[in-house]
């Protein structure tokens, strides 16, 4: 029988608690929100832009510039393609993997697996056409954004993992970056972004608060491993 310690008893009381109180209700409130805003754009006009999509498409080609271009190509690489979709992630449940965080990486796994499969579900669901302005070439459905769903659930699994201010900063960051690439390229109207970002961000709240107690405890774990507190006592004895 193996005498490996279960990652929940180490979790700390709140995180036991979680799967019971509101991370359920507001991650499925941010789903059911892209779908209602998803549905509300298709069937209110036909799929049309609303005025808000409209003024901010225009004022983005009012200020399109070489620089903002570069930006948002990249971005447009980083998510999605053979980067975003397979290199990223994978890069990513390899770290998890060495830190000896496999709930993490299972997590990370299939948070990003549903979050796409649902972009797809809503893509081909509501249908609307992109922007005619296209800077890139795009496939079918501009509702929801997949590379700002994409962007929303990583930046959240990994502020989830990484309980850190700055890993909530960055990933912010790196989010609202890419909503406004998205729309800078045409390639979205701007409440396809804000469809993607609830979507990105309820799926990976969702799927997180069945297993808090187990993901906490796990990085409680792996923070108290013997080869960790080597580590430790070798840059002590060196500091000696």
């Amino acid at each position: 029988m193996s005498s490996e310690r279960p990652p929940e008893t180490a979790a700390a009381p709140a995180a036991r608690r979680i799967a019971r109180r509101w991370p359920l209700v507001s991650a499925l409130a941010a789903v059911a929100l892209a779908f209602g805003l998803g549905a509300l754009i298709v069937y209110r006009d036909n799929g049309r832009p609303l005025r808000i999509d409209a003024a901010w498409m225009d004022e983005i080609i009012e200020h399109r510039a070489p620089v903002w271009e570069y930006l948002s190509l990249a971005m447009n690489f980083l998510g999605a393609g053979i980067a975003g979709v397979v290199v990223i992630p994978l890069l990513i449940l390899a770290a998890f993997l060495l830190l000896r965080r496999k709930w993490a990486a299972g997590y990370f796994l299939t948070a990003t697996m549903v979050s796409s499969g649902l972009v797809q579900v809503l893509k081909n669901l509501f249908g609307r056409a992109r922007p005619e302005d296209m800077l890139v070439t795009s496939d079918f459905g501009s509702f929801p954004s997949g590379h700002v769903a994409n962007a929303a659930t990583m930046a959240v699994c990994l502020a989830i993992l990484f309980p850190r201010v700055w890993v909530w900063l960055a990933g912010a960051l790196y989010t609202a970056v890419m909503m406004v690439s998205r729309t800078y390229l045409g390639a979205h109207w701007l409440t396809d972004t804000i469809g993607g970002l609830l979507l990105g961000v309820g799926v990976a709240v969702l799927l997180w608060a069945p297993v808090a107690a187990k993901l906490d405890g796990e990085r409680h774990l792996a923070a108290q491993h013997p080869s960790r507190g080597r580590i430790r006592r070798r840059n002590a004895g060196k500091d000696a």
